[in-house]
Parts: C-alpha cells; sequence; structure tokens
C-alpha cells in the first residue's frame, strides 16, 4: 500500500460549486476509484486550498489511473470539477492535483 498527499487550489468563484458536488459524488465515479485500487480517500479544504489523501493497494499505479481517466462518467465528472480548480504554482508541467512528499507518518 502507498499513501498519496496531493494539493491543488480552488478558485474562490467555484469553491460552493465544488463543495456541493463532493456532497454526493456519482456513484459510478465512487466504483471506478474503488476499482482502480484507491482506498481511505479524503478531501480537505481550508480556504482556497484543497488537500486530498488516498492509499493505492494495486500493483501498477499508472495502469489505473489511465483506466480511470478512459472512463466516460469519470471525464463528464472532471469537466464538472476541474474547472473549479487550477494547479499550485510548483506542480509539474503534467501535473494537475501536485503529489506531495511524504516526510512523517506514525504508523
Amino acid at each position: 500500500m502507498k499513501r498519496f498527499g496531493q494539493v491543488i487550489r480552488l478558485k474562490p468563484e467555484g469553491a460552493k460549486e465544488y463543495i456541493r458536488h463532493h456532497q454526493a459524488v456519482w456513484p459510478d465515479v465512487l466504483a471506478k476509484i474503488k476499482e482502480c485500487n484507491i482506498s481511505n480517500y479524503s478531501i480537505f479544504v481550508r480556504d482556497d486550498l484543497l488537500f486530498a489523501y488516498f492509499e493505492y493497494t494495486g500493483n501498477n499505479y499508472n495502469s489505473d489511473m489511465e483506466k480511470m481517466a478512459a472512463h466516460e462518467e469519470t471525464q463528464r465528472w472532471w469537466g464538472v470539477v476541474k474547472p473549479l480548480m487550477q494547479p499550485v504554482s510548483s506542480a509539474g508541467p503534467e501535473e494537475f492535483w501536485a503529489d506531495m512528499e511524504e516526510i512523517f507518518h506514525l504508523p
């Protein structure tokens, strides 16, 4: 199992809409996330910053992420929520959500 922390900016004008959407995530999107070996997935908000935490239990992360990205319902979901966010300034050219480095863990 690998733990992930990610960060992204929430556009202030989209904050209420983003939060509202995440109070009722589409069932097919949730099923695909689980199918792609992601569990214990949480998103936190503070001001205009979103922090996501999840655990990946599969054995080929890139393949699972490609499978998720190819899923039509997930693509539609992203079309709704992605315009409400913007990458942090330190995100790499291929990153939307920026991966964070884990520096401490108490098991």
